[in-house]
């Protein structure tokens, strides 16, 4: 069964203190995550450990998009967030980390409605997050740790239930109950290399 966690309105912090809890989250993590069995097809399945390390490099990852590995030590918001722009890799996958399912599309591929489908399935909802990603070769693609699937349609119902089956998914995820919220990602939007 899949959590689905609604958002807390936030009692209002000094940054400095914001700052600090938003940088709790650790570079070696505890836990092991293990993949859940699927049955949607065409996803492949990588086989990155729990505790990937943190970095400010770029980093070069096997997967485009990627869904696991070293990572930024700030992660994109990932609480039903749309980007209008493209967001880097090494922070969406440790949004990964946390439970998050990183839906791209290409823009060269998709058109207003193909958007506009993608942004009313992820618009408010925790553990979601959509961006572009020029280059992608297919319309949209769909990450979350350790989990792809390329598809050529935005209105493919495995859309809907890939989101669905790995967005906080205990089993998958390696650092279950790690927030999604980071408001100083969208304040401060780092683009990509």
């Amino acid at each position: 069964m899949i959590r689905r966690r609604g958002r807390r309105a936030a009692p209002a912090v000094p940054a400095l203190v914001l700052t600090g809890l938003l940088a709790g989250c650790t570079a070696v993590v505890a836990g092991q995550a293990s993949p859940a069995p699927l049955t949607l097809a065409e996803t492949q399945v990588a086989a990155y450990p729990a505790g990937q390390g943190h970095t400010r490099e770029t980093v070069d990852y096997p997967e485009n998009p990627p869904v696991g590995g070293r990572h930024d030590a700030a992660w994109a918001d990932c609480t039903g967030t749309v980007y209008a722009t493209p967001i880097r890799p090494e922070n969406a996958v440790h949004s990964l980390e946390h439970g998050a399912v990183w839906i791209t599309y290409d823009p060269a591929l998709a058109d207003d409605a193909d958007v506009e489908t993608l942004t009313d399935l992820v618009t408010g909802r925790p553990g979601l997050m959509l961006s572009p990603y020029p280059g992608l070769g297919v319309l949209v693609s769909l990450q979350a740790w350790d989990h792809q699937l390329r598809l050529d349609d935005a209105a493919d119902p495995r859309v809907a239930q890939f989101a669905d089956l790995l967005a906080f998914n205990p089993e998958t995820t390696p650092e279950p109950g790690a927030t999604c919220e980071n408001p100083l990602f969208l304040l401060d939007q780092p683009q990509p290399a």
